[in-house]
């Protein structure tokens, strides 16, 4: 059975509305802390956001920066609903969408052309017993079946100008991982901040900002818990829900 596309709001971003179908997924929460962890240059940036979606990151950026983006998403069905969003927030100026297989985007640009690279890749390895969903759309979207951790940080090693920003959010126990990734591709970790989900667990999740060749220095900035005992959002996550 489809479902049909629904409009919902962006959280708390007044005026700015995406476009959605249950029959696939929802942005999530992630999708929101990663745009508001970049450290947003002055000026005319080049921005591309891999990986998506509905374009959730694009939209929220918009907020941000006066620069274009570029959103990059290989699921006709996901890119269609992203034209959507942007289309009904009259964004088309300042973002524009390609619907192709990221490992191939690095063909498309010139090498060391972008300030900025974000992602909210698919978390979880993929290999033949994987316990993966019957739904195509939700399955490429949560495991590495059309792209991997290691072509995403190879994207960012290609087209980032030196200094330039891989940002991403992925799971905390893969962070042994993407550390020694991203430093066997030039790319130096700068900042991080662990996601946790309420005061006293575990970090599940994790924001990372490495620069193109940059200089050896890592700072971890506070924790981020996103919910309270009662399961609402901290009074932190909610300010992030604002232009």
């Amino acid at each position: 059975m489809n479902v049909a596309n629904v409009v919902n709001d962006l959280v708390g971003y007044e005026n700015l509305k995406i476009v959605q179908n249950t029959e696939y997924f929802n942005f999530s929460l992630e999708s929101v802390l990663l745009p508001r962890f970049c450290e947003i240059k002055k000026g005319n940036l080049k921005i591309m956001d891999l990986c998506t979606g509905n374009a959730p990151i694009p939209l929220i950026l918009s907020t941000l920066t006066s620069s274009n983006i570029i959103g990059v998403e290989i699921q006709k069905e996901i890119y269609d609903l992203a034209v959507k969003s942007v289309g009904i927030n009259n964004l088309q100026d300042r973002i524009s969408l390609i619907n192709m297989d990221a490992r191939n985007i690095a063909s498309e640009f010139n090498t060391d052309s972008f300030d900025l690279i974000t992602c909210n890749p698919p978390y979880f390895k993929y290999v033949e017993s994987s316990n993966i969903n019957d739904n195509s759309v939700k399955s490429i979207a949560r495991h590495e079946i059309s792209i991997t951790l290691e072509d995403i940080i190879k994207i960012g090693r290609k087209l980032l100008k030196n200094n330039g920003s891989l940002v991403i959010v992925h799971r905390t126990d893969r962070l042994s991982e993407i550390i020694k990734l991203m430093e066997d591709n030039n790319l130096a970790p700068k900042r991080m901040r662990f996601i946790y989900p309420k005061t006293g667990e575990n970090s599940n999740l994790v924001l990372i900002d490495a620069r193109k060749n940059g200089n050896v220095g890592l700072k971890v900035l506070p924790p981020l818990i996103c919910h309270n005992e009662d399961g609402s959002y901290t009074e932190e996550v909610l300010n992030m829900f604002e232009r």
